[in-house]
C-alpha cells in the first residue's frame, strides 16, 4: 500500500534510522516533514528525496523545545495538509558508567529521548484528535524492556517512553479515539550514533551484535504504518531481550553485565577530543550508516514482522523460548 497524500512528521530525521525512515516514507508517496536540529543535513536529505520525485519539508527544531515543535507541526500542516502520521525517533545517548554521568547529561538525554517523544505525541494529538484519525509511532528499542550497562540514561528514557505510551493507550481507549498509537521495539543498527554519542569510557563504541542496516528499521516502521497495531518487536534479538527480561531477569542481569559491557566496544581507543551531538548538532554531512557496514545485516532476520499478540501461537512460542533461554543462559552465565 502506498501512502500517497499522507502527511508524515519524522523527528530525528537527519541521520541514522530517522533518515532511512524519512526516505522510505517519501518513496512510498508520503509528504514528509524532516525535523532535526541541523539545517544543512536536512536540506541535503530534502534534495535527495526530491531528486527521486518525493516531497519533503525541512523543519529545524530541537525536540526538547515544546513551542518550537508546535510551530514546526503547524508549518508542516499548513504546507502539506493535516498530519496523518507522526514518528517520534529523535534520541541522544551517553556511553558511560552511571556514576560518571553528570546531572546535566542525564537531563539532556531525558529531554531529547523521552520528553521529545512526549511533546511530539501531545502535539500530534492536537492535530489528530479533532479529526479523530491519525497514527503516532514511537521508535522504541529492546532496551525499553531490558536495560544494559553503559547506557543507563538512554535505557531509562526508553523505559519511560514505554510507560508513557501505555498510559496514552488507555486514555485513547477511554475516549474511544480512532487515533492509532504504536511502539516499534528495535534491535541494534549501524548508525552514526556510535560515532557521535558522548563517550566517557575512552574506548570506541559499537552496537551489540548482531548489527542491522537502518533500511530494515525503516521497512518495519513503514509496515506498522500500513498495519496499525499496539506494538511490534522487530527481529530475533529484540524478542530474546524482551522475553529474557520477562522470564529470567536475574540471570539476564548477570549475562548482560559481562557480554553487553564488552560487546559495546570495538577494541580501539576513543578520541577524547572528538565532538559529540549531545547538546549541539553533529558537524559535517549526515548519513544513515555508521562505520559498521561490513558487519551489518541487510536481509531480514527471523521474526522481522510478527504481530506479537497472535493468541495461542505466540503463547506457545513464548513458553518454548523461555525454556530455551533459561537453558542457554544457565550454561552461558558464570
Amino acid at each position: 500500500m502506498r501512502l500517497d497524500a499522507k502527511t508524515v512528521m519524522v523527528t530525528g530525521a537527519s541521520a541514522g534510522v530517522g533518515r532511512s525512515i524519512a526516505k522510505a516514507f517519501a518513496a512510498a508517496g508520503a509528504r514528509v516533514g524532516l525535523l532535526a536540529r541541523g539545517t544543512a543535513a536536512l536540506e541535503e536529505l530534502r534534495g535527495e528525496i526530491e531528486a527521486k520525485g518525493g516531497q519533503a519539508l525541512v523543519l529545524t527544531c530541537d525536540v526538547a523545545d515544546y513551542a518550537g515543535m508546535q510551530a514546526a507541526a503547524a508549518r508542516l500542516a499548513e504546507h502539506f495538509g493535516p498530519i496523518d502520521i507522526w514518528i517520534n525517533n529523535a534520541m541522544v545517548t551517553v556511553f558511560s558508567p552511571l556514576t560518571e554521568i553528570t546531572p546535566e547529561e542525564f537531563r539532556r538525554v531525558t529531554d531529547v529521548t523521552y520528553h521529545g517523544a512526549v511533546y511530539g505525541s501531545l502535539i500530534a494529538l492536537q492535530h489528530m484528535a479533532p479529526r479523530n484519525r491519525g497514527h503516532i509511532i514511537q521508535i522504541g528499542s529492546a532496551l525499553a524492556y531490558r536495560a544494559i550497562p553503559l547506557q543507563g540514561a538512554y535505557c531509562g528514557a526508553k523505559h519511560a517512553l514505554k510507560g508513557f505510551t501505555e498510559s496514552l493507550h488507555t486514555e485513547l481507549i477511554h475516549e474511544k479515539s480512532a487515533v492509532h498509537l504504536s511502539m516499534v521495539q528495535l534491535p541494534a543498527f549501524n548508525t552514526p550514533q556510535f560515532v557521535w554519542a558522548r563517550n566517557r569510557t575512552r574506548r570506541s563504541a559499537q552496537p551489540i551484535a548482531p548489527i542491522h542496516d537502518p533500511a530494515l528499521a525503516a521497512e518495519a516502521v513503514l509496515w506498522i504504518a500500513r498495519h496499525p497495531q499496539r506494538e511490534l518487536w522487530v527481529g530475533w534479538p529484540t524478542w530474546k531481550a524482551i522475553l529474557g527480561e520477562r522470564f529470567i531477569p536475574g540471570l539476564l542481569d548477570r549475562f548482560v553485565a559481562n557480554v553487553a559491557w564488552e560487546g559495546q566496544f570495538t577494541g580501539l581507543d576513543a578520541d577524547p577530543d572528538k565532538p559529540d551531538n549531545l547538546f549541539t548538532p553533529a558537524v559535517g554531512l549526515h548519513s544513515e550508516h555508521g562505520p559498521f557496514s561490513d558487519r551489518s545485516r541487510t536481509s531480514r532476520p527471523p521474526l522481522w514482522h510478527v504481530r506479537n499478540h497472535n493468541g495461542w501461537i505466540i503463547g506457545t512460542g513464548l513458553l518454548f523460548m523461555a525454556a530455551m533461554f533459561g537453558a542457554g543462559y544457565l550454561l552461558g552465565t558464570p
